[in-house]
């Protein structure tokens, strides 16, 4: 998938890969309700999508170093026009973009 990654960076699916771009949130979210009835903690490896299913696990590479990461869907967002994912803190750090605070990314499901 990795190799997809490097193919298109333009939200159109590329095999069984979606990619876009992706932001991380956290602060300010902690201990709050996310739209799925948990509690945020931004260290889990968690992420937001506008409608796939809760419970959800997909693989997020980020397209610049290659770095994955495994997360759980329990919110919705992004609410940033363009944006195909957000990420929790942890999840971010994990594949090196949280000094960004954005990255090209590709995901696929687990």
């Amino acid at each position: 998938m990795v190799a997809a990654a490097f193919v298109s960076l333009t939200g159109i699916s590329v095999a069984n890969a979606q990619c876009g771009k992706a932001s991380w949130y956290g602060p300010g979210f902690p201990g709050r309700s996310t739209a799925s009835g948990e509690r945020f903690n931004q260290s889990n490896l968690t992420a937001a999508h506008k409608y796939l299913p809760f419970g959800t696990k997909l693989k997020v590479t980020n397209a610049r170093n290659g770095k994955s990461v495994v997360v759980r869907i329990n919110d919705r967002g992004p609410y940033v026009r363009g944006r195909l994912l957000d990420l929790s803190k942890g999840a971010a750090t994990q594949i090196g973009m949280v000094r960004s605070g954005s990255a090209s990314v590709c995901i696929a499901k687990v």
